[in-house]
């Protein structure tokens, strides 16, 4: 473990856990509800965007036909679908157990950037939940937070984490 201890220590823990059960929680729900989880709708109706001030109904997001066109990709839509919630759910784990929580987080973020990207939803200002999220997310990453009551720390002593740094990158 980590020579860090006592409230910063159980506050990195928290933040960690937190954004972990989050992905989970959206992974899990997904997988597990009464239809069967399709990103499409979301994809060519949500991605119009919202801005302050912009007429209702307005196209306001500039990746809209991005999102639309892979809407309407039949070859792609099964992978989408797929990568989405199992990517959450696992993201999730990763978090909670605080293993490979840099590669967890790094892909924490991405997913939830491309999220901000496609709702573009910035009506009430720059900041949003899945903005929030992602960044939230990345910072776990950065701060190492799978060394701090997590799995990471004891991997990290593994004779071949010791004897090959850049799995390091990989986790913490």
């Amino acid at each position: 473990m980590n020579a860090l201890t006592g409230s910063r220590a159980y506050g990195i823990l928290a933040l960690r856990l937190l954004a972990g059960w989050v992905f989970l929680y959206a992974g899990f729900e997904k997988l597990v509800g009464a239809e069967p989880f399709s990103a499409a709708g979301f994809l060519q109706f949500a991605t119009g965007g919202t801005a302050a001030g912009a007429a209702e109904g307005a196209i306001v997001n500039p990746t809209h036909a991005i999102w639309v066109d892979l809407a309407a990709n039949s070859s792609m839509m099964p992978i989408v679908d797929f990568m989405v919630p199992w990517g959450q759910l696992l993201i999730g784990v990763a978090l909670i157990l605080g293993l490979a929580t840099r590669f967890a987080a790094v892909m924490g973020f991405l997913l939830m950037g491309f999220i901000t990207i496609a709702a573009w939803d910035f009506a009430h200002g720059f900041v949003n939940y899945t903005g929030f999220l992602a960044v939230v997310t990345l910072l776990v990453g950065v701060i190492r937070a799978g060394e701090v009551y997590g799995l990471d720390a004891i991997v990290d002593e593994q004779p071949i984490v010791k004897r090959t740094p850049v799995l390091r990158y990989v986790l913490g």
